[in-house]
């Protein structure tokens, strides 16, 4: 079974999709399997992310933004902005894709894990994220 969720985004910032991959997940009738995600993109990522304190949410963001600087004169790429090649590294960096296990209809998620979309350009964007649900 598979669908594409897409997520409208806010510019430069983590959306918790949980709920949207947990939606799919019951519907697909799936007791034990894989769900695997995976984003059509180049600037923005997937993660699982700490979902309790937001703060380790924006603390991500502050090392990014420490590790690959907007507007760096070393980046030649600038098409669409000085976020424009940071954003395809912040991607590179980080996951263009998950997988993670369900067990009764569910993801098996730890407790205090969320499943985040990354924007890592600064405009608003609509993401496409491919998602796979294979039966055990």
């Amino acid at each position: 079974m598979q669908e594409t969720i897409r997520i409208k985004t806010q510019g430069r910032s983590m959306v918790d999709i949980t709920a949207e991959v947990e939606k799919f997940i019951s519907q697909s009738n799936v007791e034990t399997g894989l769900c695997n995600l995976f984003i059509q993109h180049t600037s923005a990522s997937l993660i699982l992310c700490e979902n309790a304190d937001s703060d380790v949410r924006s603390d991500l963001e502050n090392f990014m933004q420490q590790l690959v600087r907007d507007g760096d004169p070393l980046f030649r790429h600038r098409a669409e902005g000085p976020d424009d090649m940071p954003a395809h590294i912040r991607s590179v960096l980080t996951s263009s894709s998950l997988t993670i296990p369900i067990a009764k209809g569910r993801c098996l998620l730890g407790a205090w894990q969320g499943i985040y979309l990354w924007e890592h350009r600064f405009n608003v964007h609509t993401r496409n994220i491919i998602v796979t649900i294979q039966r055990d």
